[in-house]
């Protein structure tokens, strides 16, 4: 079958043309459709959120009203600001808890304390006991200076616990009642203060040499009082 194209070639292409233009508006209708429907969504957004901010601000003013209608709302901040600080407070001051357990685990049985006093804020402390003999003493004193500890958070590295370890003043009580408390002394010593720090678990290790109380199984007191001597030309 032979089909004829009886159209002019100008009349072919003003169909063309015709097309081409439908296609164009079609897809400028489509884009400019797009384009309104975000412009909507975009004024719709900006809209509510300043609707949100609007509201938040108006729930925030009101709270405020209902805050500062409250009787003593200082005070109740006050004391909820203190108690928060309650934990750091805690975490910072010294485990004084500690120190008896240390005495009985670095005294020797053949020492007794009189008197102790430490300074946490410096860590120093000064041991004023008796013992039966000097010779006891000095042992102490070398006792004192190998002493270390390790912690739970550290390397597992030991370190000494006792630095600057002076027997300052010692003594033999003459005609003291109790031979355990024949000779007397003091020491001053500078304490590593991790020992005391709350957020530590402390492990002290003692040499082996030394016969601590916690070793015996009935040890002496640790504490006793200072020893009476009798008075030269006194009553006996």
């Amino acid at each position: 079958m032979i089909q004829l194209n009886l159209l002019p070639d100008v009349k072919l292409l003003y169909i063309k043309a015709q097309r081409q233009r439908r296609l164009v508006m079609g897809v400028s209708i489509l884009v400019t459709g797009a384009s309104v429907v975000l412009l909507l969504l975009l004024l719709s957004f900006n809209g509510l959120q300043k609707k949100h901010l609007n509201d938040l601000s108006q729930d925030i003013a009101r709270d405020n009203r209902q805050l500062q209608n409250k009787p003593n709302v200082n005070k109740i901040l006050t004391v909820q600001n203190q108690l928060e600080s309650l934990t750091a407070l805690h975490e910072s001051k010294p485990a004084a808890g500690r120190l008896f357990s240390y005495l009985n685990q670095v005294t020797p049985a053949s020492v007794s304390i009189t008197t102790f006093t430490t300074d946490f804020t410096q860590g120093t402390a000064t041991i004023t006991g008796t013992s039966d003999s000097l010779s006891n003493v000095n042992k102490y004193v070398d006792t004192l200076k190998f002493i270390t500890y390790t912690t739970d958070n550290g390397d597992g590295k030991a370190a000494p616990v006792f630095s600057n370890v002076v027997l300052s003043s010692f003594g033999l009580n003459t005609g003291a009642k109790d031979v355990t408390q024949a000779a007397s002394f003091t020491i001053t010593v500078s304490y590593d203060k991790t020992i005391f720090d709350n957020t530590e678990k402390v492990e002290l290790t003692v040499p082996t040499a030394a016969s601590t109380r916690s070793q015996v199984s009935q040890p002496s007191d640790l504490f006793k009082a200072t020893p009476t001597v009798p008075t030269p030309g006194g009553n006996r």
